[in-house]
């Protein structure tokens, strides 16, 4: 035996699975990369033991995705690497070169040590952690969403995170314009000056400051982590909700792989669209480098009418990005990245119905006489370093990013002389972050990091006459620049519990100006938009108990907070201030989410809000931005899933959601006259008092079906079903409409093989209409507006990858 023991490698075990249980199918995936790493992805995700020949372990393999029996993805392995697949006992399976001997297993005479404990699926580590810790190991309430699963049935946008959770929500002004809000913690409708509540990622750099959700295409994605917030800690700045993570695949060096994806669909009441895709994984220089590229480019036909200018099916949409990213592996251990994302989204017009024009025709029309539509571009710089120091992880990275979005919006007073308004934000962004860290051992695990963020936004708006001319209003532009040191370290006080402590220090240096003032206000205004600072320190907390192997109770305290700036209201410049939060959860888990017979998570938080910023309406009509007082917010949340049987896996998630204002935000009414004039005390109080865009109660329920047809053929089906509550726009009487309670669905059916298939696709399955969100423009008064779903879609669809 010791002299065969050369000859073999032995790259995973596992604890043997029940024999009845070797044959039974479940979800493989393996990532592209060497036949030994596939090996030890396999051994671990179907606990099983697999020794495989030195002389295959360095071959380059593609990825393995789908659901396959342990014995079948080991001999999908073997095939790709010229190799051959032996059985050699329960649970047990060695792979050897094809021209090898056919002989039994060698008797072992004395007996075998025990193999270390594996689980038997594979862990999910939660790379939002910034530590790469274990689910079993995070205390808070995180959901991970699969990379594949987003796109299934067509590659869409942010809406397919906010389909898939409960807890997720958004505005509805158009895609790249949208704000996004989790934990029912929201400010306002408008994109403005105020920092978003949500923090957007791809990868380790964010994605804006206080710009609108850029609504990037979930295309080539691992993975996407939601954390529910405020992460603080580890985020700073503009987390007071949670953190949004998407984590691209990275090239994979020695393989060529090719993927494709077109589709075309069918809109009810609007006109057509179209998809195409593709991504390509090229290696280069030996082995040490290797370029992944993304492109994307799609039309959603438009469904809304505007009768009084003879116009119809006027807010299609066109989006066209990509991304490309260069990996280089300069040594054992390290890797440098090169990223590059770009994307441009073109709206012909909005895509909000009048309640009254609506009542004439089928839910869709609109009564407008001008033009509203709205164009966003995005395109962001990364540069990734990633080693090892010993036993020490290192991560730094750079970035640059651009956003600018054009939005126009309907200004009519007088429908003899129609009246366009133009508002143009653009932002840049400079930011870095360097962090090391060590997983826990012993009993003890740390993380340390610094970073600084520089950001500009330029908020310039004009009103367009119908003679043509041009007339700028008062606009804004706030930069800010932050420096900040953080740390976390985890301790284990005894078997199956541990604590960990935390706590983040940023420094702002806030600035800004008007733009286009009046001159008489200018030499008043500029103590107002004088540079000024502020340091803040953001601590956490939180206890985790293993209660058991596969089940976990945590108590965590975080605080978050938005730097202050400056708003526009009227022809002047005002500042507003700083908020924060405070949150205390309480959470537990059972289980895998999507593996075993079945997962569970729960968490109750509550939320104390100061000083809380948010947009309103100010008395010239204009969006406007103050503190309007104090708040609270209670959120639960429930989340899971169940197998029944080896086929069907039902999952479901619910968030319930209590939020006041508590003081403060009467001040807002009491300057302003008409819609104001209309609602009683009592009325414009509720109006006041409840966060807006936060729905009471969210829910969601679907299904995944998979069923092998034969010849390596099988038909899978994914469904979901989501109920939206009641909520309200925003603060103040003309934005204090109901919106929302309505039910939303999709199905999609993809019938293929690993390598192509066929899909077919449907959205909002009944053709409702609903109200997705109460405004279009927040100029018009004397007509009601609603936001309806996109009626019924069907997709044809197909992919390859070769």
């Amino acid at each position: 035996m010791r002299r065969a023991a050369p000859a073999l490698l032995v790259l995973a075990m596992a604890a043997p699975l029940p024999a009845a249980a070797q044959g039974a199918r479940a979800a493989v995936d393996v990532p592209a990369g060497t036949a030994g790493q596939a090996a030890i992805a396999i051994a671990r995700q179907s606990g099983t033991s697999v020794v495989i020949d030195p002389a295959l372990a360095g071959r380059r393999v593609r990825a393995v995705r789908g659901r396959h029996s342990a014995g079948d993805a080991v001999r999908r392995l073997a095939d790709a690497i010229g190799g051959r697949a032996i059985a050699v006992g329960a649970g047990a399976w060695r792979i050897v070169p094809q021209h090898a001997a056919s002989r039994p297993a060698p008797v072992l005479r004395d007996p075998p040590a025990a193999p270390p404990p594996v689980e038997p699926s594979q862990p999910i580590v939660v790379v939002a952690s910034k530590r790469e810790l274990s689910l079993a190991d995070f205390a808070g309430q995180v959901s991970v969403l699969d990379g594949r699963q987003l796109t299934f049935g067509g590659v869409g946008g942010t809406e397919r995170i906010t389909q898939a959770l409960a807890s997720v929500s958004s505005t509805h002004l158009g895609s790249g314009r949208n704000k996004l809000f989790i934990r029912g913690i929201a400010d306002s409708s408008f994109t403005g000056p105020t920092q978003a509540t949500v923090g957007q990622y791809l990868g380790d750099l964010r994605l804006g400051y206080n710009a609108p959700d850029p609504d990037l295409r979930l295309s080539d994605l691992a993975r996407v982590e939601v954390l529910e917030g405020p992460q603080g800690t580890l985020y700073g700045a503009g987390s007071l909700g949670g953190i949004i993570r998407l984590v691209p695949n990275v090239p994979q060096l020695g393989v060529t792989v090719t993927e494709v994806r077109a589709g075309g669909s069918l809109t009810m009441h609007g006109n057509p669209g179209a998809d195409i895709g593709a991504t390509v994984n090229l290696p280069l220089a030996s082995d040490v480098a290797a370029l992944r590229l993304v492109v994307d480019g799609s039309r959603s036909g438009g469904y809304i009418d505007k009768p009084l200018i003879g116009q119809d099916d006027v807010n299609r949409s066109d989006v066209l990005g990509g991304r490309a990213t260069l990996r280089v592996e300069p040594g054992p251990g390290w890797t440098v990245d090169v990223m590059g994302i770009g994307q441009r989204i073109d709206a012909a017009d909005s895509q909000y119905a009048d309640r009254i024009a609506a009542a004439r025709s089928d839910g869709l029309d609109r009564d407008a006489l001008v033009t509203e539509g709205s164009d966003a571009s995005f395109a962001q710089g990364q540069l990734i370093v990633s080693g090892w120091i010993g036993t020490v992880r290192l991560r730094s990275t750079t970035g640059l990013t651009g956003q600018d979005l054009t939005e126009r919006y309907d200004a009519t007073r007088d429908p003899a002389v129609p009246r366009l308004f133009v508002q143009h934000n653009d932002t840049q962004m400079f930011a870095h972050e360097t962090r090391v860290w060590q997983p826990v051992d012993d009993g003890f695990g740390w993380l340390a990091g610094i970073s600084y963020t520089s950001n500009r936004v330029r908020l310039t708006r004009a009103l367009d006459l119908p003679d043509g001319q041009r007339v700028a209003t008062t606009g804004v532009t706030n930069r800010i620049r932050e420096g900040t040191i953080y740390g976390e370290g985890s301790l284990r006080l005894m078997p199956g519990l541990t604590a960990t402590a935390g706590a983040r220090v940023t420094h702002s240096e806030l600035g800004g100006e008007g733009e286009n003032l009046p001159l008489p206000l200018v030499a008043a205004l500029r103590a107002v938009t004088g540079e000024r600072t502020e340091t803040v320190v953001l601590p956490s907390a939180a206890l985790l108990a293993n209660l058991q192997e596969d089940t976990t109770l945590y108590l965590r305290y975080q605080q978050g907070f938005r730097p202050g700036g400056l708003a526009i209201e009227g022809d002047i410049v005002r500042r507003f201030e700083s908020d924060s939060t405070a949150t205390f959860e309480v959470g537990a888990r059972h289980g895998t989410p999507q593996v075993g017979p079945f997962d569970l998570a729960a968490s109750l938080s509550f939320t104390d809000w100061h000083d809380i910023q948010a947009d309103f309406i100010d008395a010239s009509g204009f969006p406007s931005t103050a503190n309007i007082g104090d708040g609270r917010i209670w959120t639960a949340t429930l989340s899971g899933s169940v197998a029944v049987g080896p086929e069907l896996r039902l999952e479901g998630g619910l968030s319930v959601n209590d939020s006041r204002v508590r003081t403060g935000s009467l001040f807002i009414l009491s300057d302003l006259g008409g819609a104001a004039s209309n609602l009683s005390r009592a009325e414009l109080a509720e109006r006041a008092r409840q966060v807006p865009n936060i729905a009471d109660i969210s829910a969601r329920a679907g299904f995944d079906w998979r069923r092998q047809l034969g010849d390596g053929l099988e038909l899978t089906a994914r469904g979901w079903a989501s109920y939206v509550g009641r909520s309200r726009l925003g603060i103040g009487p003309e934005l204090g409409e109901r919106q929302g309670d309505y039910l939303d669905s999709g199905l999609a059916i993809r019938l293929g093989r690993d390598g192509m298939g066929l899909t077919l696709g449907i959205t909002n399955i009944p053709d409702t209409r609903g109200n997705r969100f109460a405004l279009g423009t927040p100029f018009v008064d004397d007509r009601l507006q609603v936001t309806p779903l996109r009626p019924r879609t069907v997709r044809l669809g197909f992919d390859a990858a070769f």
